[in-house]
């Protein structure tokens, strides 16, 4: 419990600090800013895998002496218990197949902050908020999914289809076919609660002739955490197949979840470029589901550095995504011919 009351008031302390000190007024991020905070989160996250490893190896407050369900076995029914090494590397695995799955949200999001027309300043104060509801979000679905990995093994197989059929549906599906005016959260949220017509600043809600009422802002937040929710529901299930040690599991969530913000704004006006990213995501979540299948005997072909090798992968995968979206970008289209 110690350890977890840290880390919480550890999130909370650097969010406080983000919002409160370097973005207290709202202002455009540019790509560069971006940059720099994407740097500072990603330092952050890899710096606390120092901790991961002492802790796990120490066996501080009780971390890495609850056997990890993942690595069952016949030998070990129980699962096998994550010295300091092997938690480190799980929890690093983890955070980059959240981090790169995040990526694809990112499509989502830069298609909401176009359909509400966000203004680029205070899109950051949106992502602030809904990041904040993500991670409270995904605390509940870790907590319970934790709880039915170590009680039913079989849920991990329930799992691993499940992701599948979501990387192959990822192939086919085009989310700029969507429209946010027919999402049924919008439809209810404009139903039951009046929105303004026009922005307010960065106010989520106004009050105008004794009432409180919506401003578009709100809307954007509704959707940001809506579609957080879908895409949680495929992300959890996919750090499952890493490991189910609740702390790496949330940990590693909340690390990716914090870069998400710097992230969108360094890749926001370029995430058109990178055409055969969302080939790889789908690969990745197909990888992973395979992994949950065949776990006993991809271990035991693999050896001993099996987890190591399962990053190694995602991070080739990845990177091979990205260097054939830079190397073969899309094609410009030929404007029409004038008719003499």
């Amino acid at each position: 419990m110690v350890v977890w009351l840290g880390f919480a008031a550890l999130i909370l302390f650097l969010l406080a600090l983000d919002l409160g000190v370097f973005h207290r007024k709202a202002h455009i991020v540019s790509p560069r800013e971006g940059l720099v905070w994407s740097i500072v989160w990603a330092t952050l996250s890899f710096g606390f895998a120092v901790f991961i490893f002492h802790a796990y190896d120490q066996q501080w407050f009780g971390l890495g002496t609850v056997p990890d369900p993942v690595d069952r076995s016949p030998d070990n029914p129980l699962g096998t218990l994550n010295d300091g090494w092997s938690a480190v590397v799980k929890y690093l695995t983890g955070y980059v197949v959240e981090q790169s799955l995040s990526i694809d949200n990112m499509f989502v999001i830069a298609m909401l902050f176009r359909f509400f027309a966000v203004p680029a300043a205070f899109q950051h104060r949106v992502l602030f908020w809904g990041i904040l509801g993500a991670l409270t979000l995904r605390g509940a679905m870790i907590a319970v999914g934790a709880t039915l990995v170590s009680q039913f093994a079989w849920i991990l197989y329930l799992f691993g289809i499940f992701l599948i059929i979501t990387a192959a549906k990822m192939l086919f599906t085009d989310v700029e076919d969507s429209d946010p005016r027919n999402n049924i959260v919008v439809r209810l949220t404009r139903r039951l609660f009046p929105v303004t017509k026009r922005f307010y600043g960065q106010r989520f809600v106004v009050r105008r002739g004794g009432r409180l009422l919506l401003t578009p802002l709100a809307l954007a937040l509704v959707m940001v955490e809506t579609t957080d929710v879908i895409f949680a529901v495929d992300s959890i299930p996919a750090i499952f197949a890493i490991t189910a040690d609740p702390f790496l599991v949330f940990a590693s969530n909340a690390f990716a979840i914090l870069g998400l913000r710097s992230l969108y704004f360094v890749l926001a006006g370029a995430l058109l470029t990178f055409r055969y990213l969302k080939v790889s995501l789908a690969l990745v979540l197909g990888m992973v589901g395979t992994k949950m299948l065949l776990h006993d005997w991809l271990k035991e072909l693999v050896g001993e550095y099996f987890n190591l090798y399962v990053l190694a992968a995602i991070l080739l995968i990845l990177g091979t995504g990205t260097l054939a979206s830079l190397l073969l970008p899309v094609p410009a289209e030929r404007p029409a011919a004038e008719e003499l």
